[in-house]
């Protein structure tokens, strides 16, 4: 069994690994002000960007679905990691060799599953790499030479060969120490009579990387005509692959689709390899499978899609690729920004364009795009003969419910008298109350998940939550003041349970300027329900300008003093009221005396109050 991480490397790897660029593989971040950074939600569904990243602290919080962390518990959530599994990839990446504690460290079996199934991947597109060249791989040699590849293509995409063995690749991987049953698990291999065999044998093999650059799986074309399978035969899903939401070339591709605000999207792994050759770097491919919404939700994040960009469909001029743009249509209007497509009129797909063509074609394609809804509406209208009245009246019942779908009221309009034009009835009304019509008709209705929101907070506890926000951010604003303010100065259960915590934590003395070392402390003090509440002070821009801080700090002290005392007065007057001062004198004096002394300081209160 392994053992511990120890806790000093767990630090040590936290320190190495800048959050704002681990996040920024999966998000693209812009700045926010404040030194935070700013970018879409990858955890749930948003339009417009309230997942927050706080670099000074290393922390992130969402204000949208309330997740939020450090590094490690990012990569946990976003690649479905055990605590031990994020922080050895994290290690690896910042090169920190771990120790484990309870019988030390043991290179290559004190790993998670994730890591092992990553390494036997990287191994074997190693493998395939080297027997690319060998003797028996001419044919797949050739396959690249006619479709314009040279070798050194081959290496930047890290194209090889799986020889025409039954196990091959399964000898070599066990030969490193990897079992029968990770080679299974990662779809390496399948289950034999007589052991694993290879589940690529005799193809031409293309690693397809996640977005961090790690290998989690193959795609093999065939090659020999012997071969009964399909043409092109995929990882099967695994736990580090899922096809749903793996993108061919993203890798490759993200940094330059985030540059341009521009995706191109083809359908196979030769595409990819030709619009990135021929200039065009943001081309990605789906693995096997339509593309879908958990695609685009990894194309929105890297596209900080707020409407600015682009995303193009490519698509063969056939009846199929027609298919597929409709398919697209139905998922258009998930992106905030605009979609379009290109399709080559000869019906040539990018790679072989680019064979036949050169460069300049396959860019000049990128560059005649149309919009998808334009183009799904042609699409429909094209399956009928136009030249009759007939036909218009059943094209025009066909590509109503098409432009009716498009959520856009205005944008649905103008389609609208767009297939007047196109249809050529020259009754631009009689369409557009078709359109209309349609699109007045109650639809089934679908729950939409939306994160829940916490309830508002009232004024005085606005007041709570940022006095809170500047003992976790800069608690030596503050000082000895607000530790003796007591948690009964505070109405929310929430906002007394992190005051008793800081407290607990040594108070404002404690934390000094703030900062990562402050915040981890509060963190590892914490309940699991307090946990996310501290993130998000963390993390929450303060709202006050900087040269402004410290008298915001005063009179939110003095705010919370100020009721604090108010609260005393009330009760002293409520108990003085049923006193006697004839009979009760003496305490009736003593609690006068005490009022007189609580009713100046809350003027004080409030002159402080009016200075800051």
């Amino acid at each position: 069994m392994a053992g511990r991480i120890s806790d000093d490397d767990i630090a040590l790897v936290r320190e190495r690994s800048p959050i704002a660029d681990v996040i920024g593989e999966y998000v693209q971040l812009r700045n926010a002000g404040g030194g935070n950074l700013k970018g879409l939600c990858p955890f749930h569904d948003e339009k417009s960007p309230s997942f927050n990243v706080t670099p000074a602290r290393g922390m992130y919080y969402c204000f949208g679905c309330s997740e939020g962390g450090d590094v490690i518990s990012f990569l946990q959530k976003i690649d479905a990691l055990t605590f031990a599994e994020a922080v050895e990839r994290l290690a690896g990446r910042a090169g920190v060799q771990l120790r484990y504690e309870q019988g030390g460290y043991v290179p290559g079996r004190q790993q998670g599953e994730r890591s092992r199934l990553i390494e036997a991947h990287r191994a074997a597109a190693e493998f395939y790499v080297s027997h690319l060249t060998s003797p028996e791989a001419a044919v797949a040699r050739r396959f690249l030479s006619e479709r314009g590849f040279e070798r050194a293509d081959a290496d930047h995409f890290g194209v090889g060969y799986a020889p025409n063995e039954w196990e091959a690749l399964s000898r070599h991987l066990m030969g490193r120490g990897f079992s029968v049953q990770e080679l299974i698990k990662g779809g390496l291999a399948r289950e034999g009579r007589r052991g694993p065999i290879d589940r690529f044998r005799g193809r031409l093999i293309w690693p397809i990387r996640d977005i961090t650059g790690d290998v989690i799986g193959f795609g093999a074309r065939k090659l020999i005509e012997a071969d009964d399978g399909p043409k092109y035969l995929n990882t099967p899903e695994s736990p580090i692959y899922h096809k749903s939401s793996v993108l061919y070339g993203i890798d490759l591709a993200k940094r330059e689709i985030s540059k341009r605000s521009q995706a191109v999207v083809v359908e196979g792994y030769t595409d990819v390899m030709a619009l990135h050759l021929a200039g065009v770097p943001t081309a990605v491919a789906t693995c096997g499978t339509a593309f879908g919404e958990d695609h685009i939700k990894v194309l929105r994040r890297i596209l900080f899609d707020q409407g600015q960009g682009e995303v193009i469909f490519t698509f063969d001029g056939d009846s199929a690729g027609q298919k597929a743009a409709l398919r697209a249509f139905q998922d258009e209007q998930k992106f905030v920004t605009q979609t379009f497509v290109a399709v080559q009129p000869d019906g040539l797909d990018p790679c072989d364009l680019r064979v036949q063509k050169g460069d300049a074609a396959v860019r000049d394609l990128v560059a005649s795009r149309e919009p998808l809804f334009a183009f799904a509406i042609r699409s429909v209208i094209g399956r009928y003969d136009t030249s009759t009245n007939e036909g218009r009246l059943s094209a025009l019942d066909a590509a109503a419910p098409v432009v009716a779908s498009i959520k856009d009221k205005a944008l649905r309009h103008m389609y609208a008298v767009d297939l007047d034009r196109w249809l050529g009835f020259m009754n631009e009304r009689l369409v557009v109350e078709r359109v209309t019509e349609i699109a007045a008709r109650p639809v089934e209705a679908r729950p939409e998940k939306k994160p829940a929101k916490a309830a508002p907070l009232d004024p005085h506890q606005r007041y709570e939550f940022e006095a809170l926000q500047l003992a976790v951010q800069r608690p030596a604003l503050l000082g000895p003041e607000f530790d003796v303010l007591g948690a009964g100065a505070f109405t929310r259960a929430e906002h007394a349970a992190l005051y008793e915590l800081i407290v607990s934590c040594g108070g404002t003395a404690a934390g000094g300027a703030g900062g990562r070392e402050w915040v981890e402390r509060l963190l590892a003090g914490a309940s699991e329900e307090l946990r996310p509440f501290v993130t998000r002070l963390a993390v929450d821009p303060l709202r006050v300008e900087t040269n402004g801080e410290e008298r915001h700090g005063v009179g939110l002290l003095a705010r919370l003093q100020e009721v604090t005392v108010s609260r005393r007065l009330d009760a002293l007057k409520s108990r003085m009221q049923r006193l006697n001062p004839v009979d009760e004198a003496q305490d009736y004096n003593r609690m006068f005396g005490e009022l007189a002394a609580l009713e100046a300081q809350r003027r004080m209160l409030r002159e402080r109050l009016a200075g800051a």
